[in-house]
């Protein structure tokens, strides 16, 4: 089954399709929506992660010739509120790197000891411009002090996970997709897709 993928982040697609690859073995397909540039940008109006997925979903679902899926993820903060949410992408300015955003970070972090934080992904699934479902996925662990390890993109090398002993950007590709929010997320995803 193709499955048809509403993202311009190539971090985003590569983990995307080594998690279809190692979860969902021959039976699903992803590929990246074709002239995604062309098509208008989608207005993220949403006050939730779901809603924001589903927006987009259903934006670039209708120039898709099957399903298409979108997701919003970011990472939240329990001493800063939740922040960053849903502007974990844009968190230091509209055109933000990821350096920046993981300085400004830091820098609301400074003097905080206790750092815990979530990874969070919704997936919203559309089929022909219609929503069918959204998932969601998460994974905890919390901010250190700087950045760790060459791997991974976004907030990653700052995201320590317990069970690791390191952070998401000394961890491999393969241990990160084990227990990542977008691979649970997904995951969530090709089973419905399963059954359906």
């Amino acid at each position: 089954m193709k499955l048809y993928c509403a993202t311009t982040n190539p971090g985003k697609l590569r983990e995307f399709k080594l998690i279809v690859a190692n979860y969902g073995g021959d039976a699903f397909e992803v590929e990246p929506l074709e002239n995604t540039k062309a098509i208008p940008p989608c207005d993220e109006t949403g006050a939730t992660f779901e809603e924001n997925a589903a927006q987009k979903a259903v934006h670039y679902g209708a120039h898709a010739p099957g399903l298409l899926f979108s997701d919003d993820s970011g990472l939240e903060v329990d001493a800063l509120g939740g922040a960053p949410g849903i502007f974990s992408a844009r968190y230091a300015g509209e055109h933000a790197t990821d350096d920046d955003n993981n300085r400004l970070l830091l820098e609301n972090l400074k003097g905080i000891a206790h750092r815990g934080a979530r990874f969070v992904c919704a997936i919203a699934l559309a089929d022909h411009g219609k929503l069918v479902r959204t998932f969601r996925g998460h994974v905890d662990g919390r901010i250190i002090e700087g950045e760790r390890g060459p791997n991974g993109f976004g907030y990653d090398p700052m995201f320590f996970h317990e069970p690791f002993g390191c952070t998401f950007g000394e961890a491999s590709a393969e241990q990160k997709l084990l227990v990542s929010h977008r691979a649970k997320a997904l995951a969530a995803m090709l089973d419905y897709l399963r059954i359906r």
